[in-house]
């Protein structure tokens, strides 16, 4: 299965996303999409996992830890935490091998 990942960090890497989505299966590629005049990445990729099912379980489960991020974040703008307490947060959930952009999504 070929998964669309949206919302990345500009300072993603690669390898992070692979690990990321190597938790539920085997991985066969990860792409992550730059632009070609600024090198600078278009904050979305690729992976492609071979087992539709375990493709799926990881998209549920990072979707689910995406909504928190993207409401610890809501509420961090809203109440002017510092942005270093959405990463303690999403430590908490386990992606903290994403960075976080800047509206809280991967």
């Amino acid at each position: 299965m070929n998964i669309f990942v949206a919302k990345l960090n500009f300072d993603t890497q690669e390898s992070e996303l692979r690990q990321a989505f190597e938790e539920f299966g085997q991985v066969d590629s990860v792409k992550i999409v730059f632009d070609k005049f600024t090198e600078r990445s278009k904050g979305f990729g690729f992976v492609e996992m071979p087992n539709d099912d375990e493709a799926k379980a990881a998209i549920r489960s990072l979707n689910v830890a995406a909504a928190a991020v993207t409401a610890a974040a809501a509420a961090v703008e809203e109440t002017g935490t510092k942005r270093n307490d959405i990463r303690f947060f999403a430590d908490e959930i386990e992606i903290k091998s994403l960075p976080l952009n800047k509206k809280g999504g991967l």
